[in-house]
């Protein structure tokens, strides 16, 4: 009985692209790592579910740290906007207190003609 021989690259099959000679992504990668050396004979397909895994995770990982800065952005926006609006509101507030005041109230009215009583009201007693 023979013992088991390696058949040649070149002849190995007829008709079917050996890995290195393919035109596609993977055949692409291949070369390129054949290149390297850094795989000796090729892309070790064990490895590939794993590191899809870690770069998924690398990915949602940067997403989220991301998606965190612009929401703490836009929350120091609106606390600046806030503490801008409670300011205007107290100005607001102030004017409105003065203008309601007896003597503010008259001095609007002067030119209407309406005068301001100065004697207090009297109280009308009916006999019965």
């Amino acid at each position: 009985m023979a013992g088991n021989t390696f058949k040649s690259k070149v002849n190995a099959r007829p008709g079917i692209q050996q890995p290195g000679n393919r035109r596609n992504l993977f055949g692409f990668i291949e070369r390129k790592l054949a290149l390297t050396g850094l795989f000796g004979e090729g892309v070790p397909v064990g490895l590939v579910p794993p590191f899809l895994y870690a770069a998924s995770l690398a990915l949602i990982y940067i997403w989220s740290n991301h998606k965190a800065e612009n929401t703490i952005r836009k929350i120091e926006i609106l606390q600046q906007e806030v503490e801008d609006i409670r300011a205007d509101v107290t100005t607001l507030e102030a004017a409105f207190m003065y203008a309601g005041k007896q003597s503010e109230v008259a001095k609007k009215i002067a030119p209407l003609g309406i005068e301001e009583i100065d004697r207090p009201p009297h109280k009308i007693v009916l006999k019965k």
